[in-house]
């Protein structure tokens, strides 16, 4: 089967990739209903989709990715009240996002759980920006995606076991003690679930990279808003998590054997 799919991957990587992209965006579909259900604790299957603004229950044709954004001008069909651009944002980013982890990972067992792993985070990401909390019911799901990446990957596991048990240990020690020392004041509990969760994927490594990361990016980006924007120093942190694992998840290997090189420790 996988030297079916690599030989279709060889033959025909443009149709592959666009493949992939329509695929990413219909994902992208999902995450928007996921994105503004789950924190008003509505159901994301049973419900169907439906206008924000005036309920009405939408047909086939307004709910094409992209497509039905640029169709319908940004607008409900029928009480004409503006779409929200996200929907449009969501859709193409993970379309993309699908693409490169495609273009990097190529075709393996583990391309599609880390789809999976940059779609959860995408959607803390963006649920964390704007209401400032991390759902628990996705912060599982990261740890189910982990337990499953261990079992695809059980004869490296064995070899490396301390790596993936140490990963969420490591985090949980971390940002347990940041909580208890500060009383729960420099760091959420969703902030903490959520690094536990990619340590079972990530292992240790590469989640302690994505910690760094985040934690780069997130100072950086904040201080600039709070220069530019006049934001506060509150800050949801899921984004910056979220950036930074997934940049460990595709390149946490040629990262790490890179520093290593670069200071002499290798």
């Amino acid at each position: 089967m996988k030297e079916s799919l690599n030989l279709i991957f060889t033959s025909a990587p443009a149709a592959v990739y666009i493949i992939t992209f329509i695929f990413g965006v219909c994902i992208g579909s999902f995450l928007n209903v996921c994105i503004y259900r789950i924190p008003e604790h509505q159901s994301i299957v049973v419900v169907p989709s439906h206008c924000m603004s005036c309920g009405k229950k939408l047909h086939w044709y307004e709910l094409v990715p992209l497509f039905s954004y640029i169709f319908l001008r940004g607008k409900c069909h029928g009480c004409k009240a503006k779409i929200s651009p996200q929907y449009f944002i969501v859709e193409l980013i993970t379309g993309l996002l699908f693409v490169l982890v495609l273009f990097v990972k190529g075709i393996s067992a583990d391309t599609p759980l880390c789809w999976a792993f940059i779609s959860a985070l995408f959607v803390i990401g963006v649920i964390d920006a704007r209401t400032f909390e991390i759902p628990f019911p996705i912060v599982v799901f990261i740890g189910i995606l982990g337990a499953i990446r261990i079992a695809v990957n059980y004869a490296t596991f064995r070899e490396n076991w301390w790596n993936i048990v140490f990963g969420p240990v490591a985090m949980c020690v971390f940002f347990g003690l940041i909580i208890f020392f500060s009383n729960g004041r420099a760091m959420g509990g969703g902030d903490y679930k959520l690094a536990i969760a990619a340590g079972l994927f990530l292992g240790l490594k590469q989640v302690t990279l994505g910690l760094v990361l985040g934690c780069i990016i997130g100072s950086v980006i904040h201080v600039l808003l709070m220069v530019v924007k006049k934001k506060g120093r509150e800050l949801a942190f899921g984004p910056y998590l979220g950036i930074g694992f997934g940049l460990s998840a595709l390149w946490g290997n040629e990262m790490i054997n890179w520093y290593l090189t670069v200071t002499g420790l290798r």
